[in-house]
């Protein structure tokens, strides 16, 4: 990679495609899943590589809850496994782990895992990795929605002072930067309600590789993809072209 490729600080990936790679073996659905657990491995080592600081994975959203019962189960059985098992390793190469979602729609064994992995992790200075489980974007807006409405209830803040910061406040990213880059497996081209509200600038990298199959050269791939793009925030090129001619003190 060229040394003055820009590099996003935080990545979202929404993992796609592990049913479909099972299916194309003839495997039961949970291989996929499993596979899929691999490439989770390659990829947070690629990105802690690429010095990226946060790296946000869709893992399993509120609506994943409507799959097949023996999927679902299988499922909560891999992320306990990963809970059990991962987290020592990203714990020994300073990742910090954090989990966002209703984590209250898991069972007691998990909720106490969540809690102890993020304990471990706290304290580590390297990558943070966010895993998004039973999350939902819209879930997201609605919970920090009501934190704002429990304070206008008891009369510590008034409607017309709630503002678009205050509502990111609440947000369960709300102390890291939004996703500079987001990408998708699989060959869909949607964001299935996931991080709504973060995304609203973010780039977007489509591609047809099934999650199993996507790795580091994947993400090399995407990196080179983002470093061509121009981030304009509503801004014209012209403006852009002449912030970049500025002394860093006076940038925007």
């Amino acid at each position: 990679m060229p040394e003055a490729q820009i590099r996003p600080k935080h990545i979202a990936i929404i993992m796609d495609g592990n049913n479909r790679w099972a299916k194309s073996r003839m495997l039961g659905g949970l291989s996929g899943h499993k596979a899929g657990r691999d490439a989770v491995r390659n990829v947070v080592e690629a990105c802690a590589r690429n010095n990226i600081e946060v790296l946000t994975l869709f893992a399993f959203s509120s609506e994943n809850w409507r799959r097949p019962k023996d999927e679902v189960a299988g499922l909560m059985e891999l992320f306990q496994f990963a809970l059990k098992r991962e987290v020592k390793k990203l714990h020994k190469n300073n990742i910090r782990l954090r989990i966002i979602g209703d984590i209250a729609g898991f069972n007691d064994t998990i909720q106490e895992l969540i809690k102890k992995s993020e304990a471990l992790t706290a304290n580590n200075t390297g990558m943070t990795l966010v895993i998004a489980a039973n999350y939902g974007g819209q879930w997201d807006i609605a919970e920090s929605c009501r934190k704002l409405a429990r304070r206008v209830v008891d009369g510590s803040l008034q409607p017309e002072q709630i503002s678009e910061s205050m509502i990111a406040q609440g947000l369960s990213l709300h102390d890291l930067p939004d996703p500079d880059l987001c990408i998708r497996t699989a060959g869909e081209q949607r964001i299935s309600n996931f991080l709504l509200w973060q995304l609203a600038y973010s780039e977007f990298y489509f591609t047809d590789v099934l999650w199993p199959d996507f790795g580091s050269e994947e993400i090399e791939k995407a990196l080179a993809s983002y470093s061509t793009r121009i981030r304009r925030f509503g801004r014209t090129d012209d403006q852009i072209s002449k912030m970049k001619e500025r002394p860093c003190s006076q940038k925007e």
